[in-house]
């Protein structure tokens, strides 16, 4: 019996711990499954909340808002060689009218201190104070300053040139800008916006030397208004338009009562293109103005232009030429007949820039023919009734510059130059007042700075 039971208790015991085993297994397996599971759902719901993250927007880091202060000086030492006998008379637009022969100096002809602020996107806010003093030959109380950037003691003042906020893309390829601005008559080179940057000042790039022709015979380069400037191809940008209408007051705060302010408005238009894979740049302008009568006696008065630039620029060699006419409606008195007469003023510039060392040393060269009335009957005399600045309708000019313009870095130059004015009177030799031709020649070492940008 003993050997039976001890038998049966040994199976017992083996088919016992069989079954444990078995059970273990499966309790095993079974939390096994369940972790499984369960990891496969964390797993779930994480992809899903990475989904989630990842259809959400990249935030834009792209754009920089850009603000900056920003500024340029220009100026010379000046040695004045000859100048014309009816000094000051003659070509009051001129720098150096009035300015006597032998006279030399240091002098600043232009300082920029400008502000431009990106608010976001679509606005910009531009800010520009300036000083463009002339050799002061005025007396101070009994005589005007002769130019309105002298302060009074004879110091160089700063006013309020560019302040104005800008709307990008008004519609795709089109900015609004409104306060008081560059118009297009030569200027208006305003980086990452949809305005120009080809019109004749850009193309010319030696501002610091002279002027434009039509920038020296005073239409406006800046005024108070609005406008739009666009491109008709915002993906190439190679052909646009500016259209402007302004108080045709530059700067100046012109009385409530002058029937210029607030009664009449100037209208400035401007197509521009750019052809040859950007090598030629051309560009056509056009402006008109009504203005009120210089006194009662005179009927309405008005002026316009029509002008157009073309330059073409490379490595090797650059020329532009810039042509322009503008008629004066009952612009002038025929002091002979004592009657208002039309005039009508025509000019011709044409510029070359050969780059002798590339990015450091470049030749230059610009000849300009100006005649202020070419209606002019010599046996006449003339005085002007418009009230465009220094407008004279009896001598024709001729302009010469050249010299070499030295970078030794970026934004720095060094130019010594001539500067050449001729002046011819129209009037015949027997009218009283005639002067005969004559000159101012003036030898410069010209310096330029940029800085900020």
């Amino acid at each position: 019996m003993k050997p039976i039971f001890t038998k049966l208790a040994g199976t017992a015991l083996l088919l016992s711990l069989t079954i444990a085993g078995y059970q273990s297994k499966a309790q095993t397996t079974t939390l096994a499954a369940i972790d499984s599971k369960s990891i496969d759902v964390k797993k779930e719901s994480a992809t899903a909340t990475e989904s989630k993250v990842a259809a959400k927007p990249a935030e834009d880091t792209s754009w920089k808002p850009q603000r900056r202060v920003w500024g340029y000086a220009f100026g010379d030492f000046y040695y004045a060689a000859h100048s014309d006998q009816n000094t000051g008379a003659r070509g009051s637009e001129h720098n150096y009218a009035g300015v006597p022969t032998y006279r030399n100096a240091f002098q600043f002809r232009r300082i920029y201190l400008g502000y431009d602020y990106e608010i976001n996107k679509k606005f910009k806010a531009e800010f520009l104070l300036a000083s463009e003093p002339n050799a002061n030959t005025g007396v101070n109380g009994a005589t005007a300053i002769q130019n309105g950037d002298n302060l009074v003691d004879g110091k160089m003042g700063l006013y309020i040139k560019n302040i104005n906020i800008r709307v990008r893309d008004l519609w795709t390829g089109t900015d609004l800008v409104v306060g008081e601005m560059a118009t297009p008559g030569f200027a208006m080179n305003e980086p990452g916006t949809n305005g120009p940057s080809s019109l004749a000042e850009a193309n010319w790039g030696n501002r610091f030397l002279e002027k434009t022709v039509a920038d020296l015979h005073k239409t406006n380069s800046y005024d108070v208004g609005a406008d739009l400037e666009g491109t008709f191809d915002p993906a190439t940008k190679n052909f646009g338009y500016v259209f402007m209408v302004g108080n045709n007051s530059t700067a100046s705060l012109l009385s409530a009562a002058n029937a210029n302010t607030g009664f009449y408005k100037i209208f400035y238009g401007d197509i521009w293109g750019k052809f040859f894979d950007k090598h030629l740049l051309v560009d056509i302008y056009a402006d008109n103005v009504r203005t009120a009568p210089a006194t009662a006696a005179i009927p309405g008065q008005s002026h316009g232009m029509w002008k157009a630039s073309a330059a073409y620029l490379s490595s090797k060699f650059s020329v532009g030429v810039e042509a322009y006419t503008q008629k004066f409606t009952n612009g002038v008195q025929n002091t002979t007949a004592k009657s208002p007469e039309d005039a009508t003023a025509q000019a011709l510039s044409i510029w070359v820039k050969v780059p002798l060392v590339k990015d450091k040393l470049t030749l230059f060269g610009r000849y300009d023919g100006y005649n202020p009335n070419t209606n002019f009957n010599t046996a006449d005399s003339y005085s002007a009734n418009t009230n465009f600045s220094s407008y004279n309708p009896t001598n024709k000019e001729t302009f010469y510059t050249g010299g070499l313009d030295f970078t030794p870095a970026k934004n720095i130059h060094f130019a010594p130059n001539f500067w050449l004015v001729n002046f011819k009177d129209q009037r015949d030799p027997s009218v009283t007042g005639y002067v005969a031709p004559d000159h101012t020649l003036v030898y410069r070492l010209t310096f330029y700075y940029v800085f900020g940008k």
